[in-house]
């Protein structure tokens, strides 16, 4: 299977490495934003860096939306998978639109409300899981996980 994962250093990143006993056994790409964090920990892996800052600005939302339609096309994964943050957009639009399965994962420090990210991606997204039981009352149709971290 080809994996495309898609997040934002930090909190995202971490949280999306944690899979790594699953993703490990898959061809992979990663997208993320060239930061320290980023170079470190994905350092033998094959990583496309997306354009940032992604909040309120318009001109990286069109380099990620061209960065996705060219990987989209020129890779074909089977399922996209992300942690957000703004970067996921992009991706799970043209990646549904393009028939990629989607898999969106509301990150761990978000308990009681909803991301802007997930409230955008969730009519993108195939499989919406959750880290807590208490996200069910913010995300019903979401399916417990359980925490990453």
């Amino acid at each position: 299977m080809k994996v495309l994962l898609v997040c934002s250093p930090g909190g995202h990143l971490a949280q999306l490495h944690r899979l790594r006993p699953w993703w490990s056994r898959h061809e992979r790409v990663w997208v993320t934003f060239d930061k320290a964090d980023a170079v470190s920990l994905l350092r033998d892996e094959t990583v496309r860096w997306g354009h940032h800052p992604t909040t309120r600005n318009l001109p990286n939302l069109a380099r990620n939306l061209l960065l996705a339609f060219r990987m989209l096309l020129r890779d074909r994964p089977d399922v996209i998978v992300s942690t957000g943050a703004g970067v996921a957009l992009p991706f799970f639009v043209l990646g549904r639109l393009l028939g990629c399965r989607t898999v969106y994962i509301e990150v761990y420090d978000r308990v009681d409300s909803a991301t802007l990210t997930g409230r955008l991606c969730t009519p993108f997204t195939d499989l919406f899981l959750l880290q807590w039981e208490e996200q069910k009352k913010v995300y019903p149709h979401g399916v417990v996980l359980g925490p990453l971290l």
